[in-house]
């Protein structure tokens, strides 16, 4: 039962240069609920958890807590005082035995060395109060991720946390090991331990939470009960003001239409996703839109050959083909520029010049070396094309703002002359003007017919862009959207319900 507030944030604010993370948020916490916390990429969830558990320190506001106010200096501090966090890559040391991992760094001492009694007996009774059977002699790695995320959650209470914070819990397990993991949570909110559950599965918030606070882009969007939210309007919330459907437009001519197939996923499985069945058609944008770990990213991966399929067959212009890795996909044609620019795109220490014709250089080979003088051609004809904004080619990439970081990405793959460009949230933390360049972009390259796959968590842009449109739900892709169907009500719906039925 919820009983009394046991956290309260007021006001709570950071930055990082360039970036506003937390705009004046509130946040409550009582003791004895499940609260979800919920946001897409950059609404500031990390960032309220490492802010209030001492990672970051705060620019401005105010945490109380048990009644006082308070704040974390390290998240040892945190645990220490009762905030107790478990993120979702599980934190613990795989070869020593899961005692050992659930008193790391605190072990019971006596007469100067380890008491490897206490701390077993410590260890049985800590998974004892999640009902969970298992030897604690045994090295963690022999346990599967379920029992590892236990074994972490067993180490967060031991500390006696009032407070506990799961990032991402679900993302690894099968639904067995999820309803697990509920009874656990249920018995620990009867216990009036205050949960707070980070996830992106919408179904999952409905089964086990009580509350749903929503962020969007740094700011609070709003605290909702859940049984007085529809996942419909969850979802609006989540990915922001309702829908301008006369803003959507095809770059299209009237009668024009998308080419044969370029490539084409039959009855694919790979670790983590469902079946997937797609196709991508020469001279088209294909939409993918859905939420925050629905699989958009994954199923992108499959097609730059950064993740194997298990089973099924992937075709490239109708024959069945083997993606063994990214330089196979780039010889083939295929272009990625990825989610996270900074860690998988730009080389930060490296040049423009030398950003740009990396993928050529890759295509071509070690034994292949371009010339200076072709470089040069090159990089000042995208350079000019794109409006990068740098005082030359040899400015160091890392000083660029982050719509011109893009734009460099962007002139190193249409350099190696693509015939599928592969583009995950392109526009993320970019300007307006840079967002529309790079839109007005994607169109000329589809009507010059190069297939164009198109990622954002922005929804008005794929519905802008795109000719088709596939919606993702749970690592699925649960329906296709084309011609007057590409709408927002209809996507929300299907994102929400797995449907269209409106």
């Amino acid at each position: 039962m919820v009983q009394s507030e046991l956290l309260e944030i007021r006001g709570l604010s950071k930055s990082f240069p360039g970036v506003r993370a937390l705009t004046d948020v509130d946040f409550s916490l009582k003791s004895g609920e499940i609260h979800a916390l919920l946001g897409e990429n950059g609404a500031g969830k990390s960032t309220l958890i490492k802010t209030l558990t001492g990672v970051y320190k705060k620019d401005a506001g105010k945490v109380f807590f048990d009644g006082k106010e308070f704040e974390a200096h390290s998240p040892a501090h945190a645990g220490q005082n009762g905030i107790s966090t478990v993120y979702q890559e599980v934190n613990l040391i795989p070869g020593l035995s899961v005692a050992e991992n659930i008193y790391l760094g605190r072990e019971p001492m006596k007469y100067g060395n380890i008491d490897w009694k206490q701390m077993r007996a410590g260890a049985q009774k800590a998974l004892a109060k999640l009902r969970i059977k298992l030897d604690v002699n045994q090295e963690l790695s022999s346990c599967s991720i379920a029992i590892q995320q236990m074994v972490s959650i067993a180490r967060a209470l031991d500390v006696s946390a009032k407070v506990l914070i799961l990032d991402e819990p679900t993302s690894s397990l099968d639904e067995g090991e999820v309803a697990s993991l509920f009874e656990v949570m249920r018995n620990l909110r009867s216990q009036g331990i205050a949960i707070v559950f980070i996830t992106h599965f919408l179904d999952q918030v409905y089964e086990i939470c009580d509350r749903i606070t929503v962020l969007r882009n740094s700011k609070l969007v709003g605290v909702f009960n859940v049984n007085e939210l529809s996942k419909v309007d969850l979802v609006t919330h989540m990915l922001g003001k309702e829908l301008d459907e006369e803003s959507r437009k095809s770059h299209k001519k009237d009668g024009q239409s998308a080419g044969d197939v370029f490539m084409e996923l039959k009855d694919v499985v790979a670790s983590g996703l469902g079946q997937m069945n797609l196709k991508v058609r020469k001279g088209e944008v294909l939409g993918f839109a859905g939420l925050l770990g629905s699989g958009r990213t994954e199923v992108a991966e499959i097609l730059f050959g950064i993740r194997k399929p298990l089973s099924g067959e992937l075709l490239l212009n109708g024959k069945k083909t083997n993606l063994k890795n990214p330089r196979n996909a780039i010889s083939h044609g295929i272009a990625f520029c990825p989610e996270d620019r900074r860690r998988e795109g730009i080389i930060a220490d490296l040049s423009v010049r030398e950003n740009i014709i990396l993928a050529i250089q890759a295509r071509r080979g070690i034994f292949r070396t371009m010339s200076r003088k072709e470089q040069q051609r090159i990089v000042d004809k995208y350079i000019e094309e794109l409006k990068i904004a740098t005082p030359d080619a040899e400015q160091k990439v890392q000083f660029l703002s982050g719509g011109n970081q893009q734009k460099v990405i962007l002139a190193r793959w249409l350099a190696s002359n693509p015939k599928f460009l592969i583009l995950d949230e392109p526009t993320r933390g970019i300007d307006v003007g840079v967002k529309l360049d790079i839109q007005d972009l994607v169109g000329a390259l589809s009507e010059e017919g190069m297939a164009v796959l198109f990622i954002s968590s922005e929804l008005e842009e794929v519905l802008r862009s795109s000719e088709r449109v596939l919606v993702l739900r749970d690592r699925n892709i649960v329906d296709e959207l084309t011609g007057e169907d590409i709408n927002g009500a209809k996507v929300m719906h299907t994102i929400a319900e797995g449907s269209t039925d409106v």
